[in-house]
């Protein structure tokens, strides 16, 4: 009984955790156009640094020559967060 209780809550913290996950992945897709702006206008010192290292090990942003820029996959998670209007 105690290692199905003790699965049980392993599972729970899995899902947890993997609920969290897909909540702050959710949010840094909802503020990336923010955050560009903010690289655009050289204002990077207000974006968090946890952020920016999230952003970087999604592949949406990346160091070059010192700076972040947006790779491919920031841009098309940037176009996907634009709306398209209706026809």
């Amino acid at each position: 009984m105690a290692s199905s209780t003790s699965q049980q809550q392993q599972q729970t913290r899995a899902s947890q955790k993997a609920a969290d996950a897909a909540e702050r992945r959710e949010r840094l897709r909802r503020t990336l156009p923010a955050t560009v702006e903010l690289l655009q206008s050289r204002q990077a010192d207000r974006i968090d640094d946890a952020d920016i290292d999230a952003y970087v090990s999604l592949n949406w942003l990346e160091w070059h020559g010192g700076g972040l820029r947006l790779t491919i996959t920031g841009r098309n998670i940037c176009a996907q967060s634009v709306p398209t209007a209706l026809v």
